[in-house]
């Protein structure tokens, strides 16, 4: 079973938004090849999250950090996953 405390990276989301989609194959790809396990949360499911977040999703989180949004370069998720 995963916990919280498995998870290494956090990608917030939204329905209909295609940086969300390109986020996801990034993520997916690298965590795949580095083994960190990964969890996707819809900032729409929550009040808080999409007032936090608003329309600068996708948002990267590593290791309980924003590592930034809208683009997730694929190499600087592999060495923060190093």
């Amino acid at each position: 079973m995963t916990t919280a405390a498995d998870t290494r990276v956090v990608l917030y989301t939204r329905d209909a938004c295609h940086l969300c989609e390109d986020a996801r194959a990034v993520v997916v790809q690298v965590c795949e090849s580095s083994g960190a396990r990964w969890q996707e949360v819809d900032i729409d499911s929550a009040p808080a999250l999409r007032e936090k977040y608003g329309e600068y999703v996708p948002v990267l989180e590593v290791d309980g950090v924003q590592q930034g949004f809208w683009r997730v370069d694929g190499a600087r998720l592999a060495r923060l996953l190093a």
